[in-house]
């Protein structure tokens, strides 16, 4: 929860949300966030309200449906300082999904293996050169965002993983 937390706090920082442009602006950042799940805005942001971290607005314009335009309350800008700099020094183990099946790797035909591992190899240079567009793209819109720098990690982390595999190849 407390990813969850920075991240609906986080984007109340940036300013008032009404619950679909929080859910706009999350699905465009677990774009890059594979990792983290978030099924439900509506529970996390009810819970935050309960915890005085978050206050939601009522908000009607003439025909339109009512919005619920959430805002940070002081307590929440606190708390989402707090673990700003605490998920700095937070570490928590990335999950691979290829872990798994390095440790039942001998259930494997050498040759299956090593078409699978080209294969995973491929597809990941395939998103490498993604990842490099969008950080190229990003750096010449020379916007306030840092997303690059997200991008430049998971890139990083990406070429880690295609280095492995090729070694791993050469090994097996």
């Amino acid at each position: 929860m407390i990813e969850q937390e920075l991240l609906f706090l986080g984007l109340l920082k940036e300013g008032s949300k009404h619950g679909y442009e929080i859910k706009k602006r999350i699905r465009e950042i677990l774009f890059l966030f594979a990792g983290l799940e978030i099924k439900s805005i509506y529970y996390p942001l009810r819970i935050l309200e309960e915890k005085g971290l978050v206050v939601k607005k009522i908000v009607r314009q003439s025909n339109r449906p009512r919005r619920f335009i959430y805002s940070l309350t002081a307590q929440g800008e606190s708390r989402f300082n707090n673990l700003l700099l605490k998920s700095f020094l937070d570490f928590k183990r990335p999950i691979f999904s290829l872990d798994i099946s390095l440790y039942f790797i001998r259930y494997v035909k050498p040759g299956v293996l090593k078409r699978r591992i080209q294969t995973r190899i491929r597809l990941l240079e395939r998103i490498s050169h993604g990842l490099n567009r969008m950080i190229r793209s990003l750096k010449n819109k020379k916007s306030p965002s840092f997303l690059w720098l997200i991008l430049e990690h998971n890139l990083e982390m990406l070429n880690t993983e295609i280095a492995f595999l090729e070694r791993l190849i050469k090994h097996s």
